[in-house]
């Protein structure tokens, strides 16, 4: 049985997993390199092989990457698409090879593609016609779209006909990509326009495919049906066709590859290779590149040549994708849960680099953590130019090695930041100089200090007044993970303590529209028939949105509240817990502890927070402003669900998964995350994922929404009534 500390550990890998996810496939804003991304995921597949009854449904081992957001139409893939296993180096590789040779008896014929770095789509033409076009998603369901394709020439929207005939039903699965040259040309002209640049390749493809190119277009008939004269008018119509014309523009220069085939009717396939021949003969792109290889040693060479040829390929790649050639072979070794036993993708070590290290300088985060970057000179890494990257604490300086003005070598990032690797010590003139941790705060000059001792990290210990971190918790307020306020970014939240509107996170709920006016940030010059300065739209946004966020669930707010070691699942137990944010402040350590998930380190930090009486002027201003500072909940003695425990998967209409929870929670039932022996109902909505299998396996209760409105009506046995037969 796995101990405490390796539950810890798993739970900690499939949290930075799935935000990892979240970021790269919804918010196309990904937060960590390939690399950093590829090691927690071996480490949580290692630790499942070693405690199976870790994985669970919820673990991303046994779903696909890429959840759907709501900002697209749901379109359901005809077969569902799946991730793929990776392999790190020719032992991981050979232990496939092994595998496919076990299941098959030998090994077989075997396609070699290159793994491009793009966005994966599913399109269905029916009839030769394009019925679809959708994002992979979960790989049941993805986002749907279609209208966008009709601006990417790259995808046929009727397929050639093949001795005059076109296949009944043909779903191909693809890479959509820029080359690298084109994404180099539209960062220059990014860069000619003031505006920022892109990333790099893959999150530029995906967040121009994910536009919504018809809301622009609906918004400038708007505004041009309004008839409005003048140079406001102009100006405002000419903007937002200048964003309309760049948007198409990026949608014009996307290439596609098709690389697999899903459902089918009206031709035969036997082979992978076969399926490319017929594909390319109806007009679909395919790779020049793809072989079929006999042996174990042509898949290796084939790896081998691409590896020191890479950079030799017009788009971004990060490995090869093996693939058994015969179809019939690939339905007999079949699928796990989330990927193809007959594929695998041999992932090419991170990339390395060359550049100057210029400087190692410190930033002080929101709970005081001081920590040393690198500053360099620019340098070009996998489509992105990068010119810093974290150096964790001054131990890691001094471990790594590096001296300010060395030649150092990068390890790919892949997106944000790369990883510093070490010096290149030949290249060293002796000017190089050591760096030397700062004893006080940077911002403030407070003294550092290590929280308690035998602490790597440095802290600033003035969390009231420190700039940075009064800053960076007036930026957290308005994240994602808090009260979710547009607008209140890290610039706005600059602004608002450099004009001295806020001297904390206390007073933002507090501010008005005379406050705005007083500080150049939020104002324009007034327009034609105006008098005075006036609030840029963004300032009148994002007061709307403060004004809008007051009545949060209670667990964005004890997330805003910037309590160490507290993140949104902590924050939502002690929510269930506890009802409301009075509650949680009297609370004593070992009531704190008590709860579920909630050990003594979690327990000290929330109480030490309370303990201070500042703390509790934030609270008593939010009061003031508005924000709920609890959860609305039935009377003790009218709670129907008490002592039940819940698990929701999927869709149900009328609800978010949060307000569904909420929901659970009102009438004293605990929503769990996953499915164990100790759910007593499953409520699976549309497109239920592993959960439902999970609980069918267990012979758990499942329900659908009626059955949901039943147990928030009546209670656990008027939803039983509604209970799947083979439950």
């Amino acid at each position: 049985m796995a101990t405490e500390a390796e539950r810890t550990r798993w739970a900690e890998l499939v949290d930075a997993i799935n935000e990892a996810r979240v970021a790269y496939y919804q918010q196309d804003a990904p937060r960590l390199s390939d690399a950093e991304y590829d090691a927690l995921y071996s480490e949580l597949i290692e630790l499942e092989r070693q405690h199976p009854e870790l994985a669970s449904g919820e673990s991303p081992t046994q779903t696909v990457g890429g959840a759907r957001s709501e900002m697209f139409e749901p379109v359901e893939h005809l077969m569902r698409m799946y991730s793929l296993d990776n392999a790190f180096d020719a032992e991981e590789l050979d232990a496939w090879f092994d595998r496919v040779q076990s299941g098959l008896g030998a090994v077989p014929a075997m396609l070699c593609e290159l793994k491009i770095d793009g966005l994966a789509v599913d399109a269905v033409y029916r009839h030769g016609r394009l019925e679809s076009l959708a994002t992979r998603g979960d790989g049941t369901v993805g986002e749907d779209v279609t209208y966008n394709a009709q601006f990417i020439p790259a995808v046929p929207k009727v397929l050639d006909p093949v001795d005059g005939r076109v296949p009944a039903l043909l779903e191909v699965r693809g890479e959509i990509f820029f080359p690298v040259a084109d994404f180099d040309r539209i960062n220059a002209e990014q860069a000619d326009l003031g505006l920022p640049v892109f990333a790099n390749p893959r999150n530029t493809a995906a967040g121009s495919l994910r536009q919504r190119i018809d809301r622009r277009e609906r918004d400038l008939d708007a505004v041009r049906a309004e008839g409005r004269e003048g140079a406001r008018a102009e100006a405002r119509v000419a903007r937002l066709e200048a964003e309309l014309r760049r948007a198409v523009e990026r949608l014009e220069n996307l290439r596609l590859t098709v690389h697999g085939v899903g459902a089918v009717e009206g031709v035969e396939v036997h082979t992978q290779s076969g399926a490319y021949d017929v594909m390319a003969a109806h007009g679909l792109p395919v790779s020049s590149r793809a072989r079929v290889h006999e042996s174990a040693a042509g898949v290796r060479d084939f790896i081998e040549f691409y590896g020191e040829h890479r950079h030799d390929v017009e788009h971004e790649i990060d490995g090869v994708v093996i693939k058994v050639d015969e179809l019939a072979l690939q339905r007999q070794l079949g699928e796990t849960s989330r990927a193809p036993r007959w594929a695998m993708a041999y992932k090419y070590p991170p990339e390395v680099v060359r550049t100057r290290l210029l400087d190692i300088a410190v930033n002080v985060g929101r709970t005081g953590r001081v920590t040393p970057f690198a500053v360099m000179e620019p340098v070009r890494v996998a489509g992105s130019t990068v010119s810093m990257a974290t150096l964790h604490n001054a131990f890691e300086v001094q471990r790594k090695g590096v001296l300010i003005g060395d030649m150092v070598f990068l390890r790919k990032a892949g997106d944000v930041i790369p990883e510093v690797l070490g010096p290149v010590i030949d290249d060293r003139d002796g000017s190089e100089r050591a760096f030397v941790m700062p004893t006080h705060c940077p911002e403030c000059g407070t003294e550092l200090r290590p929280e308690k001792e035998g602490d790597k990290d440095l802290r600033c210990p003035n969390t009231r007044s420190c700039p940075a971190q009064v800053r960076e918790r007036v930026s957290h307020v308005g994240g994602r993970s808090a009260f979710d306020v547009e607008g209140l970014g890290d610039k706005a939240a600059a602004a608002l303590l450099h004009c001295g509107l806020v001297e904390n996170e206390g007073d933002l709920f507090l501010l008005t529209a005379d406050d705005l006016l007083r500080c150049d940030f939020f104002t324009r010059e007034p327009g034609r028939g105006e008098e005075g300065r006036q609030l840029t739209e963004n300032a009148r946004s994002m007061l709307a949105n403060l004004r809008g966020s007051v009545d949060r669930p209670l667990w964005r707010v004890i997330v805003a509240l910037s309590i160490r070691h507290v993140g949104a699942p902590t924050a939502t137990d002690l929510a269930r817990s506890f009802g409301s944010l009075d509650a949680i402040a009297e609370a004593s350590v070992e009531e704190l502890a008590a709860i579920d998930g909630i050990g003594p380190t979690i327990a000290e930090a929330v109480h030490e927070w309370f303990a201070e009486d500042w703390h509790r002027d934030i609270v008593d201003k939010w009061r003031r402003g508005g924000v709920r500072m609890a959860d609305e909940k039935v009377e003790a003695g009218e709670q129907p669900l008490a002592g039940l425990t819940v698990v929701i998967t999927g869709s149900l209409e009328g609800f978010t998964r949060e307000s569904a929870a909420q929901a659970v929670t009102d009438l004293g039932g605990k929503v769990a995350g996953s499915v164990s022996k100790k759910t007593q109902l499953l409520v699976a909505g549309e497109n239920a994922g592993s959960k439902l299998d999970k609980a069918m396996s267990l012979g758990v209760p499942v329900v659908g929404a009626e059955g949901f409105a039943a147990l928030l009506a009546d209670g656990l046995d008027a939803a039983l009534s509604h209970a799947r037969p083979e439950a």
